[in-house]
């Protein structure tokens, strides 16, 4: 009986931390931001320059001005898929794959980590895209 009850615990765990949905996404980082997240700012981030990698950098180096776009990595010319949701249905959908994504990108380009409400800013930004 203890095991089926640590079962059912560990199922609801791990079932609260998925999401299906780009906006479960968007709602998981805004509340480890600690409030609402701005499309306005997360646009900013998109476009901002950065030298924090060495070299004068945005997203949009690789991921290009139009999010609803293909995009190509400035390093290594491997094709990038769509990062807006509209033109990706699968962009936004994987909290572990959002995660991973943000800390390698925010290191190479920001040589830092994103913050949790530049996460969330960003994601909405993305979200808003049509």
């Amino acid at each position: 009986m203890t095991r089926a009850i640590l079962l059912g615990l560990l199922l609801a765990a791990s079932t609260a931390a998925r999401a299906d949905t780009p906006q479960q996404v968007l709602d998981m980082l805004s509340q480890q931001a600690g409030g609402s997240a701005s499309a306005v700012r997360g646009e900013k981030l998109f476009r901002a320059k950065s030298t924090g990698g060495g070299e004068a950098a945005s997203c949009t180096s690789c991921h290009t001005d139009d999010a609803r776009a293909r995009g190509q990595h400035v390093k290594t010319h491997k094709e990038i898929e769509p990062l807006a949701p509209v033109a990706n249905k699968e962009r936004f959908t994987d909290p572990a794959k959002v995660e991973k994504w943000f800390k390698r990108n925010c290191m190479e380009v920001l040589a830092r980590a994103c913050t949790p409400q530049e996460k969330a800013d960003f994601t909405a930004y993305m979200l808003s895209v049509r």
